[in-house]
Order: structure tokens, then sequence, then C-alpha cells
């Protein structure tokens, strides 16, 4: 299932630049997988070394944060928005 996914800043040099990408899967792990296939080394931008989503990155499906839903394993129906959103910061 092919889903849009929106690439902060920080990652595009991983996506030549792109804002927005497309990667195919039916949950959020099967994207994260497909977008690492095609823009190598983005997956541990997105995950720490034990498989689970870094501390400082949210991600949404939708306009719902993964934490809050099944985390790797949200859905991720064809037409679905997914965006990476590092945390921010600052006092």
């Amino acid at each position: 299932m092919s889903v849009s996914v929106r690439v902060p800043t920080i990652l595009r040099t991983y996506t030549g630049g792109e804002s927005e990408v497309t990667a195919t899967g039916a949950t959020l792990a099967e994207v994260i997988d497909d977008l690492d296939a095609s823009y190598a080394g983005i997956k541990a931008r997105i995950l720490d070394d034990n498989g689970a989503l870094r501390r400082f990155v949210n991600v949404y499906v939708g306009d719902e944060d993964v934490r809050f839903l099944d985390e790797l394993a949200t859905p991720t129906p064809a037409g679905t928005k997914v965006s990476v959103i590092p945390a921010v910061a600052g006092g």
C-alpha cells in the first residue's frame, strides 16, 4: 500500500532534498523498511538500536501520534500521510 511520507529538513539529505516521498507497507514498520531500502540510512535516524522509535522523533500516521496507537504496528492504509517530525526543545 502506497503512502506519502513527509520528511523533515534534517533528514532530507537521505532523500536527495525531497520533502515528501512515497513508500509502501501495511504497517509503519514496513513503511520505514521500504524507506530505508530506497533511502539507505534513514531508518537508523528514526529508530534506535533496539528497533524502537527514537525518543526525540515523533511519527504521525494521519493526524495521530503512533505512540498513542500501535507504534510500529500502526496500520498504514493506502493514501495515508505519514509525518516524521523531530521533537523541538528549548527554553
